[in-house]
């Protein structure tokens, strides 16, 4: 038993019978269970509920047992003296507030039907086969619930996302145009190099930016000099040239690379070593003036990919690194790189610019990612071979793989509507 599980039972009032009584034998009527308290504090704020002939207003505490009352110190803590009742699994002790007076107690363990509990541990109950733990009863949930669950879990990992635009647009002293860029760096990075040209963008200041881009051969050198990628000496007048032009830069602007993480190779496939991304990202800042502006009035996926199409500089049409050589070929953002950076770093931060403008703009946010495809990975094939359909674009692809790391993974299905929605049916005979 858990005490999540006894929350449930309490906010939906999940009882066998219809006449309660606390350990004393006085009869108990809920009026209200009040609202479900997610931080530190009774669990349960504002109930409402008769004992005996005395109607009562205040806040309801829940524990497995009633001595954890004690075990948690509640007895010396003034925010449970307005407890006005415990509602326990199981009540092996009377419990008193700070003042000494008593608190009612009702147990929990002789009021619920056995098909009940033996559903919600049918749900939880861990095993090898179970990929999630609702994975037999996915497939039946209501379309309409379903969907629903998934506009709330995008929204959340909107939220959680924005966390981090946040602090980068407190390091970047409110400059949007700023932000973007550090988000694109690490886009750009993938998750192998993702810290690292992050640690390099910021690393400029981007007044920097701003003064070179209209050099596509210096802003490169900028990028790959401050990612470390100009320090070791190489047979090719190409490296020489931008090793040249960096370490100009770097003393003009009195650059530092202390602090900056390494790249790495590991695992890297040859159109995503870090010469060839940073590359194309000098090509999209080059192109592009008041990239920010564009991006924020721009609602059409395609049309915002069409902002950053942009191609490694001539040299890379025959290298991968400053060494290694190949035939010509061109190496451009790829439309999937594409898609994965409007996932990934405009649509966070178009959430987060109409937040900080105070603006209402989330259905348009979610339409714009319906236009996406889903992401291709094993987390979305193994969702797809479960119910088949789950992930049709971008918005419930991302809506998913939240749910599979926050609630799933976690056994946090009594705070996910599926899991509600699997336990409020019939309990299986």
């Amino acid at each position: 038993m858990q005490e999540d599980y006894l929350h449930y039972l309490w906010e939906f009032q999940k009882w066998q019978i219809s006449g309660l009584s606390t350990t004393e034998g006085l009869p108990v009527t809920v009026l209200a269970p009040g609202m479900h308290n997610q931080l530190s504090g009774p669990d349960f704020f504002n109930s409402r509920v008769v004992i005996g002939e005395q109607e009562w207003a205040g806040n309801v505490e829940i524990h497995i047992h009633s001595s954890d009352w004690y075990r948690h110190g509640h007895e010396k803590d003034p925010a449970y003296n307005n407890v006005i009742l415990h509602v326990v699994w199981q009540h092996d002790s009377e419990i008193f507030r700070k003042d000494r007076s008593v608190v009612p107690v009702l147990e929990l363990q002789n009021l619920i039907a056995e098909e009940t509990v033996e559903q919600y541990r049918d749900l939880i109950s861990a095993s090898s086969e179970k990929w999630i733990n609702c994975q037999k009863d996915l497939p039946q949930i209501d379309s309409f619930i379903f969907d629903k669950w998934l506009e709330r879990l995008y929204i959340d990992r909107l939220e959680a996302k924005s966390v981090f635009v946040f602090d980068l647009l407190k390091r970047s002293a409110g400059d949007w145009e700023e932000v973007l860029f550090k988000l694109l760096a690490k886009n750009f990075g993938l998750n192998v190099n993702g810290d690292a040209f992050l640690s390099m963008a910021e690393s400029i200041p981007f007044s920097v930016i701003r003064k070179c881009r209209n050099d596509r051969d210096k802003l490169e050198a900028l990028f790959l000099g401050q990612a470390g990628l100009l320090e070791r000496e190489v047979e090719e007048p190409n490296f020489w040239q931008l090793r040249e032009n960096y370490l100009f830069l770097k003393n003009k602007f009195s650059l530092t690379v202390e602090g900056i993480t390494p790249v790495k190779y590991f695992r890297l496939r040859p159109d995503n070593f870090p010469e060839v991304r940073l590359s194309q990202l000098a090509a999209v800042y080059h192109r592009r003036e008041h990239l920010f502006s564009e991006v924020i009035k721009e609602q059409n996926p395609e049309h915002l990919k069409e902002l950053f199409k942009a191609e490694a500089a001539e040299f890379w049409r025959t290298h991968y690194t400053f060494s290694k050589t190949h035939p010509v070929r061109k190496k451009q953002l790829s439309n999937n790189f594409l898609d994965l950076l409007v996932i990934n770093s405009l649509v966070p931060l178009k959430f987060c610019y109409q937040k900080a403008m105070g603006k209402e703009g989330g259905e348009s946010l979610l339409e714009l990612m319906r236009q996406l495809p889903a992401e291709a990975n094993r987390i979305i094939k193994k969702f797809t071979e479960i119910r088949p359909g789950s992930a049709e674009n971008a918005f419930s692809s991302q809506a998913l793989l939240h749910m599979k790391k926050d609630y799933c993974e976690r056994s946090r299905c009594l705070q996910c509507s599926l899991g509600l929605n699997i336990l409020h049916r019939k309990p299986v005979n």
